[in-house]
């Protein structure tokens, strides 16, 4: 811990909500007012912008390696977060010069997922789409989201699948599936399930 950091910097103790999901990183300070700049794992950061609450864990030693400015997790008070020449800046209750920003450098993100505002009809957080298992009309299992990307103006499903060679060793591929509407039928969170028209030859 940094001298003075958990007491000046609206760094609190704290322990990471079951329901917790990982939402982006810490890039640097931004501004000299203890602004922070906010690298966020999806193109659709709503969720930073309504969680009061954030919470930091230490960063990947391959990302700052020697980090000290606090050891397991922490909490701060959001004050605003929101987009400003197309990145995300935010600032916490407490956190007000740039040596306290910069010493944050590199800290992943976490926020509860109670705290996402609702999705409207027909719209997914792709961190509830991560992991579903995808099927086709026929019930043909495609394999299960292991990551989403936007391409232009749609997002496209990341499938991962293990597929068999000649000599008959199983190996990991990967298929993309737009994620719109002419193929994606249905989507069920609950269920674990997306239904889509694709083949496994497409």
């Amino acid at each position: 811990m940094l001298p003075g950091l958990q007491t000046s910097s609206g760094l609190t103790s704290s322990s990471l909500p079951d329901d917790a999901l990982e939402v982006g990183r810490i890039l640097d300070a931004w501004g000299i007012k203890g602004w922070l700049k906010i690298l966020p794992h999806s193109n659709d950061p709503e969720a930073l912008f309504s969680a009061k609450t954030w919470f930091l864990q230490v960063p990947e030693a391959k990302f700052r390696p020697g980090f000290t400015a606090f050891s397991g997790t922490v909490s701060l008070q959001v004050e605003e977060a929101k987009i400003h020449s197309g990145a995300v800046v935010a600032k916490f209750a407490g956190l007000d010069d740039r040596n306290m920003a910069e010493a944050l450098r590199g800290a992943r993100i976490f926020l509860s997922r109670s705290s996402f505002p609702a999705a409207a009809t027909d719209e997914y957080y792709w961190v509830d789409l991560i992991g579903l298992n995808v099927v086709n009309r026929e019930g043909v299992a495609l394999g299960s989201v292991r990551d989403l990307m936007t391409t232009g103006p749609q997002s496209v499903l990341c499938i991962e699948y293990t597929t068999t060679l000649e000599d008959g060793t199983s190996v990991a591929a990967e298929r993309m599936i737009p994620f719109v509407s002419a193929y994606v039928d249905a989507v069920d969170i609950a269920g674990k399930r997306i239904t889509v028209d694709w083949q496994p030859d497409y």
